[in-house]
């Protein structure tokens, strides 16, 4: 057990300064420590320290933002961070000091050559703290001999984009930031996260922290699956890039659109959206999800398309330009076409009008939205989306009037994709073609692409029990976590598995997920929501024919888990491990 003092203060002595001392008590105390935090406030100093206190003490913590005496603590370990890492997680700054401390006394081997990290700023707003903070990264990495390259993610989108290869080289990420960042794509990497205040702080410190205190993620099946979509999305580039950031945006409005209309029919009976049911429950749960969350499907995916394209200040005219495709009948075609001419509009835009620093705030959010809607709306309604509509109406009586062998076709054709790359762009095109016909109330496709998507990692779960002789006793015991993934339409569980045999692996999966994409197909069953996996399975109305479905993935599995079981060869650890297998 550690003794710790520590003082807190902020330039208005009010809400920081005690949250800070709350957060640095409330820290100690869950890891184990005593400490006494002195709060200088606007009413004066509170629980102030003695020097008794400082002299016992194994540690002393500065967590402010002002200046403070520091010449009392003379002599002891000190450790300095601004007031909101205290608010943020006080443990985190208790251990990052005991760390520090602890380094002090017993010095931790020197870096033998410069280190290769990188960052990212945010900040709400995205504009002073965000710059302030690279700044201060880049100053503080150089004056230890470190190179940095920072992404900063500010009110004009990100700029000095960190790319695929930048990230894999690096030894160390750092975040520093007060918005949420996405972290996905450094998977595997040392990281270290805090805030904009901590780098302005002192960036060369929280480089020093970094370098020491940054963790590393595990390596059980749930990481490596992590680990793989985050390459995955690292290696997208382009209009699919584009085009999947539109999708993964609005699956949860399918999801909670889709999920609203089958409780709505369950409750109300199939004509639940007739006037005589206006007001029950049914009626208003259907409402909710066909009016308000479907509704949102077309302009959330044109919008983070063209987000993905030209960053925040193409969000507004790519959603707009949605709204307008759903108007005029131009359905998910149509939010795709208006979301990249958007996106390419506001970048051409953004790049091509230049204001000066002081009025370049003008641009995200008044003339980059004003030009970039009027473009896409008169381009839209005079242009292009007759003949998109066209095209969807045309797609949209073809795939209702699928029976027969082309059924089959398709089916096996979408369900091949899903397992062909598990995650892949060849999987995320069926998917993306699955769910965006979902808003032209084509069900039949989602169906086999989820169907399809649950039997590689459920097929590869059922091979390592029953062919055990053909797995390590590793991967027999990530086939477990595989068949959680799978439950849970979860496709890259699979990936592991298929990167160690790529040549056995996926054509076995490749057949399996063929024939249940068949049999969904061909049994016209159908699937409400692009999601969720076994566990949208027990609600009334959001799969049709769920009997032929279940049938389906089961069937499916089976193919894919005997085939496994012929193309995979024995390998001489399992066999001694596992002497009762086939």
């Amino acid at each position: 057990m550690a003794r710790i003092v520590a003082v807190t203060a902020c330039p208005t002595g009010i809400a920081h300064t005690y949250m800070a001392a709350e957060g640095l008590e409330q820290g100690a105390a869950a890891l184990g420590h005593t400490i006494r935090v002195e709060a200088r406030g606007s009413a004066g100093v509170q629980n102030a320290l003695s020097p008794a206190d400082i002299e016992a003490a194994d540690v002393a913590i500065i967590a402010t933002d002002t200046g403070i005496d520091e010449s009392r603590f003379k002599g002891k370990p000190l450790y300095k961070t601004s007031t909101d890492p205290a608010i943020r997680d006080g443990a985190s700054v208790i251990r990052a000091a005991l760390a520090q401390a602890s380094s002090a006394t017993t010095p931790t081997p020197p870096v033998d050559r410069p280190l290769k990290i990188v960052g990212i700023t945010s900040c709400p707003t995205g504009i002073a703290h965000t710059f302030m903070a690279a700044e201060a990264l880049e100053q503080g990495a150089k004056s230890l001999g470190h190179t940095i390259k920072v992404e900063t993610q500010g009110s004009v989108g990100a700029k000095n984009t960190l790319t695929a290869q930048e990230i894999a080289e690096a030894d160390l990420v750092v975040i520093a930031a007060d918005t949420q960042v996405d972290t996905s794509r450094f998977v595997g990497k040392r990281l270290l996260s805090t805030s904009t205040k901590a780098a302005i702080h002192d960036g060369a410190t929280l480089i020093a922290q970094a370098i020491t205190g940054a963790k590393i993620a595990g390596a059980d099946l749930a990481d490596q699956v992590k680990a793989a979509k985050a390459e995955q999305s690292t290696q997208r580039t382009g209009v699919y890039k584009h085009l999947m950031t539109g999708v993964s945006h609005m699956l949860p409005f399918v999801v909670a659109g889709g999920l609203l209309i089958a409780i709505g029919f369950a409750l109300g009976g199939i004509y639940v959206y007739d006037d005589a049911y206006k007001g029950t429950l049914g009626w208003t749960l259907f409402t909710i999800g066909a009016k308000s969350g479907f509704a949102l499907m077309v302009p959330i995916l044109s919008g983070y398309i063209a987000f993905s394209i030209a960053d925040r200040p193409g969000l507004a005219p790519g959603a707009i330009g949605g709204m307008i495709a759903s108007a005029i009948g131009a359905g998910f075609l149509g939010g795709i076409a208006s979301g990249f001419i958007a996106g390419y509009v506001v970048k051409w835009l953004n790049d091509k009008i230049q204001l000066g620093r002081n009025l370049d705030g003008l641009k995200p959010t008044l003339i980059l939205p004003l030009l970039g809607t009027a473009i896409v709306g008169l381009l839209m309604y005079y242009v292009i989306g007759e003949p998109v509509a066209w095209a969807l109406a045309a797609i949209t009586a073809w795939l209702k009037g699928l029976q027969g062998s082309s059924a089959i076709f398709l089916g096996m054709l979408l369900g091949a994709m899903m397992a062909f790359d598990m995650g892949g762009p060849v999987n995320k095109s069926a998917y993306a073609f699955a769910t965006g016909l979902i808003a032209s109330e084509v069900y039949a496709p989602m169906a086999a692409v989820m169907a399809a998507g649950m039997t590689p990692p459920l097929a590869i779960a059922l091979a390592t029990q029953v062919f055990r002789n053909r797995f390590s006793e590793d991967e027999r015991e990530s086939g477990k976590a595989a068949a959680v993934l799978g439950i849970a339409f979860i496709t890259e569980g699979a990936i592991p598995f298929a990167a160690k045999d790529p040549l056995r692996v996926i054509p076995s999966l490749m057949v399996g997920s063929a024939v249940t994409g068949a049999i969904s197909m061909v049994f016209n069953c159908t699937l409400r929501v692009p999601h969720g996996g076994a566990f949208v399975l027990p609600i009334p109305n959001a799969v049709g024919n769920l009997g032929m479905y279940v049938v389906a993935i089961v069937v499916g599995t089976l193919t894919s888990a005997t085939a496994l079981g012929i193309l995979k060869r024995p390998i001489a650890s399992a066999i001694a491990t596992a002497p009762a297998a086939r």
